[in-house]
């Protein structure tokens, strides 16, 4: 990931750190942020919320003052440094962790947002065993619009399922995540065209 972001792999917006356009895209940022905002307000107390892979933070530092706590994650030292140095809030924590091989921070509410479908299905299982603690996972996975073929396995690294007509569904082998309830929250097609991006909010037992 380290070297996504030096060869500025998923684009640029002339900052040293740049997420790509699913983090930058107003129709696909805005319409994540309305609906979870929504959901975080919808508890008669704040919830702690786990954003695992916070990426440049474009799209978090929007969220922030509807949790209790925010603990925001990613994988790459020098991005977690930056965004402790641009970001801050009385309630807002980052910390730099490998979600497949660090054990991860409790809290109510996990984000994952646009994470998973960049890794092998050996990472996403090693993440899916971890994910059962939080009693909310508002997931988001950028899929083929029509029908497909779930978790084909790809190598980890900047591309997506997308280019095997396949995408994430956890609910599906070979992860068979166990939920009480999923809930699609919104589905925004990018303005590229290709595909759609789901974000589904799954409450665990």
């Amino acid at each position: 990931m380290e070297q996504i972001y030096e060869l500025n792999l998923w684009g640029t917006n002339g900052d040293d750190f740049y997420s790509g356009e699913g983090s930058h895209e107003e129709t696909l940022v805005n319409s994540y942020v309305e609906k979870v905002r929504s959901f975080l307000t919808s508890f008669s107390e704040k919830l702690i919320v786990c954003d695992l892979g916070c990426g440049d933070f474009n799209v978090g530092k929007e969220l922030v003052s509807y949790a209790k706590q925010y603990i925001a994650i990613d994988i790459v030292p020098d991005l977690i440094e930056r965004n402790k140095q641009t970001f801050s809030a009385e309630n807002l924590v980052f910390q730099c962790l490998d979600l497949a091989t660090d054990k991860l921070p409790t809290g109510d509410c996990a984000l994952v947002r646009q994470v998973l479908q960049h890794l092998s299905n050996a990472e996403v299982l090693q993440i899916v065993r971890k994910l059962e603690k939080y009693p909310y996972i508002i997931l988001t996975e950028h899929i083929p619009s029509g029908d497909f073929i779930p978790n084909k396995d790809i190598i980890s690294g900047q591309g997506i399922r997308l280019k095997k007509n396949s995408g994430i569904n956890l609910l599906e082998a070979p992860f068979n995540f166990k939920v009480k309830k999923a809930t699609e929250l919104v589905s925004v097609m990018p303005k590229n065209g290709k595909g759609v991006i789901v974000t589904t909010v799954y409450e665990t037992f």
